[in-house]
């Protein structure tokens, strides 16, 4: 498949109520939307196919759906950090953070991220922060060794540290990474339980959205969660 078939393909998936949604945003950084929800583009990605080639054409492009399914079909193996920097700097859409950095895009599955969300965990740049803490999510879900309760247990102390300092964008990022984090283990849902009841529920909404807060503390004490961790 080319660029001009994807084109095609978004055409005909477009979604009239998700473009009228996107044009009353204030965060779409100049890009046009054909509507798409996220569950879409994951399948409109799987029928395309890893396509490496492609996926930097669709990043190129001024389209945030493009855009989108250029980080769902890129190679995880061949990604590099410089291409994670060069990407960064390219992030012109609020939203188009937390697919970059998150919602099974292929950063999180290279072999780099580890490195890079450390690297942007301290960073003056405020989009590299919250994608740090959209990477550290996903990377919560991982079970490799080089993932200690160690360096979890640092973010944690990071976001009770700078949560109240930071951006609707980022907060929410962070409520991500102590969501994720705090279903690994029982220590680290309470450190993480800890931090969330402190911060409360976190409101992102822009003006006009009427979306829940995002609650940590409710998925961290999921009935679900307490079964699994074995919390009374």
């Amino acid at each position: 498949m080319n660029k001009a078939q994807v084109f095609e393909l978004l055409e005909q998936n477009k979604n009239p109520r998700g473009i009228e949604n996107w044009q009353k945003l204030t965060e779409t950084g100049g890009l046009s939307s054909f509507g798409i929800g996220l569950t879409v583009q994951r399948k409109l990605a799987k029928q395309i196919g890893k396509n490496r080639p492609l996926a930097h054409e669709l990043w190129a492009t001024d389209n945030y759906d493009a855009k989108v399914l250029g980080l769902l079909i890129d190679d995880p193996k061949q990604i590099t950090t410089e291409q994670a920097e060069q990407q960064v700097e390219e992030l012109n859409s609020g939203m188009l953070r937390h697919v970059f950095s998150s919602c099974d895009a292929t950063l999180a599955k290279s072999s780099v991220a580890f490195e890079v969300a450390k690297s942007w965990l301290n960073s003056d740049d405020e989009v590299r922060r919250s994608c740090a803490y959209g990477l550290i999510y996903e990377l919560s879900k991982k079970k490799a060794k080089v993932y200690t309760d160690e360096f979890f247990l640092s973010v944690i102390s990071n976001i009770n540290k700078n949560a109240d300092k930071e951006s609707k964008r980022v907060q929410l990022a962070m409520g991500g990474a102590l969501m994720g984090i705090g279903k690994r283990n029982l220590e680290l849902n309470r450190a993480a339980l800890d931090v969330a009841e402190r911060i409360g529920p976190i409101d992102f909404n822009e003006d006009g959205q009427k979306c829940d807060p995002f609650d940590v503390v409710k998925h961290l004490t999921s009935d679900y969660l307490k079964k699994k961790l074995g919390i009374a």
